[in-house]
């Protein structure tokens, strides 16, 4: 049945509506739950495992879910001091998650060596693996993790669903 020309148009209730792109839509998905994957590595690891702790609720961020297994993880955070003997297994546990994947370097060790000057280091993960982020100190305290997670949270804004930088 149609209306008269002269007859109000019925009243709709309101329903909230959001829009948005395919773009932002994704991006929010992947900055919001982010998993990291186990790879501690020296006296790092123990303020890598404390900022998953309560104390720090790091679930605020999206990114307590340790995961032991790399193909359901999208971040490897390398925590410690990286061996020549241990870089082809940190290299074969990012070369398996899956894409999209970032690396956070967490310690001077890993940054750069840290105070270990010989050959049996690598002097700077990103020798094995591209890194995202740098989070420097010597152990850097589980606050500063939680800010490099922030600047990956924000590094993963600016990208685009299929791989585009905006």
């Amino acid at each position: 049945m149609l209306a008269e020309a002269n007859e109000p148009m019925p009243e709709f209730p309101e329903i909230p509506v959001l829009t948005t792109s395919v773009d932002r839509m994704v991006q929010w998905a992947r900055r919001s739950a982010i998993w990291p994957v186990t790879f501690g590595l020296a006296c790092c690891a123990i303020e890598m495992m404390a900022m998953s702790c309560g104390r720090y609720d790091i679930a605020r961020f999206g990114a307590e879910v340790f995961r032991a297994s790399p193909r359901q993880s999208d971040l490897m955070i390398v925590a410690g001091r990286l061996s020549r003997k241990m870089a082809p297994a940190l290299r074969r546990v990012y070369d398996q998650m899956p894409e999209p994947k970032w690396v956070i370097s967490m310690g001077a060790c890993a940054s750069v060596g840290g105070v270990f000057d010989n050959y049996a280091l690598v002097q700077g993960v990103d020798q094995v693996v591209p890194v995202d982020v740098f989070v420097p100190g010597c152990p850097p305290r589980p606050e500063s993790l939680i800010y490099g997670i922030i600047q990956l949270q924000r590094k993963i804004d600016q990208q685009r669903a299929f791989g585009r930088t905006a």
